[in-house]
């Protein structure tokens, strides 16, 4: 049985999407891209927003670039190597391999997918990761924390959730980024 796994970069102010700007530095590091691609090598379905989409979907294509660091290509593999299954009502076409588009989410049929799978899956993106939790589907959440403060935005915990989560990882960066990773109890 697979676990979902709700993971996104933070501001210090608890937003995955900041109303202005970006979050600060973060992932952009050799250090921490690296521990990102340890940690979802075990991720076989990506669950994405069409926006989240349209950004991630970089993976495809990136190591066709010159001068590729080793770090990028590897997490780029392991990327399209993985399903994705895209979320959205006004998506018409996909532009990645192993990708598919659902026009609603269904939390049931997530349940069996994690029931059948052999592999863990990864919600991303704040919108539909709060339909994960409403639901009660996602087993482990995974902050990497930036140390700017945003002052507003899209929240990584959507408003009203109320969650008991246990910390069973950290880890900080010599860039200032946090890692934190907590399991539902």
């Amino acid at each position: 049985m697979g676990k979902l796994i709700y993971s996104m970069i933070t501001s210090l102010d608890g937003y995955a999407k900041a109303a202005e700007g970006d979050l600060g530095n973060g992932a952009e590091d050799e250090d921490v891209h690296t521990f990102i691609g340890d940690a979802f090598r075990n991720v076989g379905t990506f669950l994405y927003g069409r926006r989240m989409y349209e950004t991630m979907v970089f993976w495809e294509t990136v190591d066709a670039q010159t001068d590729v660091p080793p770090y990028i290509v590897q997490y780029a593999d392991g990327w399209k190597a993985a399903e994705k299954i895209v979320y959205s009502t006004t998506l018409e076409t996909v532009s990645s391999a192993k990708t598919r588009i659902e026009r609603t989410f269904d939390p049931d049929a997530i349940r069996r997918l994690k029931a059948e799978s052999d592999h863990d899956l990864s919600v991303d993106g704040p919108n539909l990761a709060a339909q994960a939790i409403a639901a009660g589907l996602v087993d482990e959440y995974h902050l990497f924390v930036t140390s700017s403060v945003v002052g507003g935005g899209t929240r990584f915990f959507p408003d009203g959730v109320r969650l008991d989560l246990e910390l069973f990882a950290q880890r900080a960066f010599d860039n200032g980024l946090i890692y934190a990773g907590y399991r539902a109890r």
